[in-house]
């Protein structure tokens, strides 16, 4: 699939949760909403002028808070998400794979709730059992979203699957 059929594709598909999308169809469609926010970035920071934030003492970084780039964002998150959906289902695997990241950051905020916010984690017990509970959590948090990176990089499965027929 080229690259401008591959994003014809998503946005002909834009909420279309169920069927397959191949490798390229994904990985393009991924391309284009990254080269449109970096150059609706260029244009809002051309247009609407940047801003200077503190990041750190002594650190300034600039940043571009236009809406143009919002709202190229916006118009495709949902295709997006869509496409990330069916590639999900065309190596095999659920959709709800996607989510796997954000699952594992509402747990570690549940448990971070539940143990009273990050100043009890210095209290004695509280501390060593929020240790035991929040260390393995953020190791599964930095891996989560390579492991479904790297789901998104697999080959098609070359047989229908409960999904559908092989995209073409």
């Amino acid at each position: 699939m080229s690259f401008a059929g591959a994003v014809r594709t998503c946005f002909r598909k834009y909420v279309t949760f169920s069927g397959r999308a191949s490798r390229s169809e994904y990985w393009y469609f991924v391309l284009f909403m990254f080269l449109g926010t970096v150059a609706l970035g260029i244009v809002d920071s051309v247009l609407f002028g940047t801003t200077m934030v503190e990041t750190g003492p002594g650190q300034m970084a600039v940043a571009s808070n236009g809406p143009i780039a919002g709202l190229f964002g916006l118009a495709t998150f949902l295709p997006g998400l869509a496409a990330g959906w069916r590639r999900m289902h065309d190596t095999g695997r659920s959709g709800l794979y996607v989510f796997y990241p954000l699952i594992v950051m509402v747990g570690i905020g549940t448990a971070v709730a539940f143990f009273g916010g990050i100043g009890q984690f210095r209290d004695g017990e509280a501390g060593v059992l929020a240790a035991i509970v929040l260390v393995p959590a953020m190791i599964v948090l930095a891996i989560s979203p390579l492991l479904v990176l790297w789901w998104l990089t697999r080959p098609s499965e070359p047989r229908e699957n409960q999904w559908g027929p092989p995209p073409a």
